[in-house]
């Protein structure tokens, strides 16, 4: 096969790596993005959803970071309404662990370090009588409630990939690199589809978006063009794993909750039926693959719920996990502490050469930015950044519902004009894919939905899915794509999986990796 060129050749299909490709892709270049299983899979669908600035952090003075997330957050939520919307959490007091004074002085630098025009700032509650407290063991009278934001992770590195795609990059996803081989002005790459055929790609600049590979890919894959190393920085592995339960409570808020080991988890609630609860910190060693939860951290996380609920949470509650592992860099600090600031690692001495390390959801973008300007330093080639105030693909309602004012509140307005155009959709249905596709929509419904595969679920949006969102397995469509999986039996869940044309034999999680 022959070699194809590129500007940039972007490795990685997690949240930076489309981001990267995303702004590249927008200032001009020629990208390619290659993934070596589908896009999402790992760390980048496996968060805990949030957009926030990360109180917690304060209290180890990463205020640069707080500041830097808490300046993305409204920015984000504005570039994509249907699949980002405000969220109010409640951080029920508990005396023995953090005193008042020192909480209302966090939430007091939360709500002023960056200006906030849609998410409303904090205050204290009494949890007496209230329908925040109504979940809640009756020692907890007192709390305070603050403003952060939701995601669905998974479907917003989608949105990057097909916003790159859009502006001329190539997107490759079950496609490994295999060798990247440096010269003194260009990268030459090896690249392995799922079915083992190979082809080169010759590009004049790398970015190294590996996530938790990132180490090992400088260190086994990229290849020095005069035998210097490549690898400079030290990734540490951190494992988070989350629990699924039926909801713990009927209001809208989340809870922030406070643990005897100067920890927290959330419980928010998710996908309508259930609360998530989660997270952890576990050192990982071996294949970031290989993370999943542990019976330990199923422990600790029911436990931790039920010191605050009312209702004891139990390991049998659990009708899903997930786990995903963080790459951070390897500042020795225990693992809850270690930073979740990003560095950009930028090599001149050959051709260029970027690594990202670390990183968080909410800092996506600017990350990207960066990057992008770094790229363009290195090629000679400055070039604008224009990502701010851009909507995401199906971010933009204005031709649904006019001029936007709050996202959460263009958002259902959307709905209504949804509702309206197409009035034989159930309700239900018309809500989630308004959700998932925003004003793309009208892609997935101008083919027709054609005949139910499972409840709520469509031949014709399994075809988009597969022509437009690089879809090929049951665990895109159910896990990534969507949640639907949550809301299906092992039986429907199957019955996707047949569809798509599956081996009988494979297991859902391993049938198309």
């Amino acid at each position: 096969m022959g070699e194809s060129r590129c500007d940039v050749l972007v490795v990685g299909g997690g949240i930076n790596g489309a981001g990267i490709a995303r702004d590249l892709a927008g200032r001009g270049w020629k990208v390619m993005l290659v993934e070596q299983d589908d896009l999402a899979s790992h760390t980048s669908s496996a968060s805990t959803k949030l957009i926030h600035g990360g109180l917690r952090y304060l209290e180890y003075r990463e205020f640069g970071l707080v500041r830097k997330a808490l300046q993305e957050r409204e920015v984000l939520l504005r570039s994509a309404p249907h699949i980002m919307w405000p969220l109010r959490f409640v951080m029920p007091h508990d005396a023995a662990m953090r005193p008042a004074w020192m909480i209302r002085l966090g939430l007091f630098l939360y709500d002023h370090l960056a200006r906030r025009e849609v998410l409303p700032g904090s205050a204290g509650v009494d949890l007496r009588g209230s329908p925040l407290g109504a979940p809640l063991q009756p020692r907890f009278t007192q709390g305070f409630v603050y403003s952060d934001g939701w995601v669905d992770d998974a479907r917003l590195v989608v949105l990057n990939a097909i916003d790159a795609r859009e502006r001329g990059a190539e997107v490759h996803t079950r496609t490994r690199c295999v060798l990247a081989q440096r010269g003194a002005d260009g990268w030459v790459a090896t690249l392995r589809g799922a079915d083992g055929s190979e082809r080169e790609v010759a590009a004049r600049a790398l970015v190294n978006a590996a996530g938790p590979w990132a180490e090992s890919f400088l260190r086994g894959v990229a290849k020095p063009a005069h035998g210097e190393p490549l690898a400079g920085k030290s990734l540490r592995l951190v494992k988070g794993s989350h629990i699924v339960v039926p909801r713990l409570f009927e209001h809208d808020h989340a809870y922030i909750l406070q643990n005897p080991d100067k920890r927290i988890i959330f419980a928010i609630p998710y996908e309508g039926e259930f609360t998530l609860v989660g997270t952890t910190d576990v050192e990982h060693e071996g294949d970031p693959r290989a993370a999943a939860i542990g019976s330990d951290e199923v422990t600790y996380l029911c436990e931790q719920a039920s010191r605050y609920f009312t209702k004891p949470v139990r390991a049998a509650d659990v009708r899903w996990s997930y786990s995903g592992v963080r790459p951070l860099l390897d500042d020795g600090a225990d693992a809850s502490a270690v930073t979740r600031d990003y560095q950009l690692e930028s090599r001149t001495d050959g051709a260029p050469l970027l690594s990202v390390w670390g990183g968080k959801i909410t800092t996506f973008r600017k990350l990207a930015e960066e990057a992008a300007d770094e790229v363009g330093r290195q090629l000679g080639e400055a070039r604008a950044a224009w990502t701010r105030g851009v909507p995401l693909p199906g971010g933009d309602l204005t031709a649904w519902i006019g001029a936007p004012t709050r996202p959460d509140h263009d958002f259902e307005r959307f709905v209504h004009a949804l509702a309206q155009r197409s009035p034989l959709l159930a309700p239900a249905l018309a809500r989630r894919l308004a959700r998932a596709y925003g004003s793309r929509v009208e892609r997935v419904l101008v083919r027709g939905l054609g005949p139910e595969v499972v409840p709520g679920l469509h031949e014709g949006e399994l075809r988009y899915l597969m022509e437009e969102e690089w879809a090929r397995c049951a665990d895109d469509v159910l896990w990534r794509r969507s949640k639907l999986g949550l809301h299906l039996s092992a039986a429907e869940r199957r019955r996707v999986a047949d569809w798509l044309g599956e081996p009988a034999a494979a297991t859902l999680e391993t049938a198309c990796n």
